[in-house]
């Protein structure tokens, strides 16, 4: 498989690289401080998406096997309105937790002519894994992926190094609560939800993720909001 640099999860850096995608400025992504619920009533609303960086381990990937043989086991069929796309390569799982995040919000989204608008059009009709070949294939987006990441990291770009976290992204379509991750076969159901309870519901799984490492502080949230 091949690799590329991995994107740092921070607003500024994803903020640029929406900008590069064609994203109207009107939407931003920022940092979810706390999970608390308290805390989560000064996010700006309303929430679009929720974007969560999370380290991988043995705990993550039973938990994945485990998911994709029920689904499997049961006939699941991937819900025909969400946008959802298998990684191809590794890294770029901040890439794909982006174009999860407008893709599934393009209703609420304006898109300039673009690299994903582009994407998105030809991606109309695929598969979760064609999706993402065809992500792995577009030299444009690949190319601006590739610059954000290395004007970030203020270095020269160099062969990457081996990254052991990964981004998943929460949104939620037509009253359900959606995981999106591209290292699973379908879209996770996480039940009900809707427009003015989608960030604290996104938050309480979140939190069942950190209460899966208890030992482990590399967590990072942050969501796709409105600018003020």
């Amino acid at each position: 498989m091949s690799a590329a640099l991995a994107m740092e999860s921070n607003p500024e850096t994803m903020n640029k690289y929406l900008k590069r995608l064609g994203v109207s400025d009107k939407w931003r992504m920022v940092d979810v401080i706390s999970l608390d619920e308290d805390a989560l009533h000064w996010v700006p609303r309303p929430v679009l998406a929720l974007t969560l960086l999370f380290p991988l381990s043995k705990t993550y990937e039973d938990l994945r096997n485990k998911q994709e043989e029920d689904l499997l086991s049961k006939g699941h069929q991937a819900p025909k309105d969400v946008f959802h796309l298998r990684q191809v390569l590794s890294n770029v799982c901040g890439t794909i937790a982006l174009v999860h995040s407008v893709a599934n919000n393009t209703n609420q989204i304006e898109l300039e002519e673009g690299i994903l608008k582009t994407y998105l059009k030809n991606a109309k009709g695929l598969d979760a894994a064609a999706k993402g070949a065809l992500l792995e294939n577009s030299a444009a987006m690949m190319e601006a992926y590739k610059d954000i990441v290395a004007a970030s990291s203020n270095e020269e770009v160099t062969a990457p190094d081996t990254v052991n976290h990964h981004f998943v992204t929460f949104v939620h379509k037509d009253g359900t609560l959606y995981e999106l991750d591209g290292r699973k076969s379908f879209p996770i159901e996480h039940g009900s939800t809707n427009e003015d309870r989608f960030l604290e519901d996104a938050a309480k799984i979140v939190r069942s993720f950190i209460a899966r490492e208890p030992d482990n502080i590399c967590f990072n949230v942050m969501a796709l909001v409105p600018e003020q």
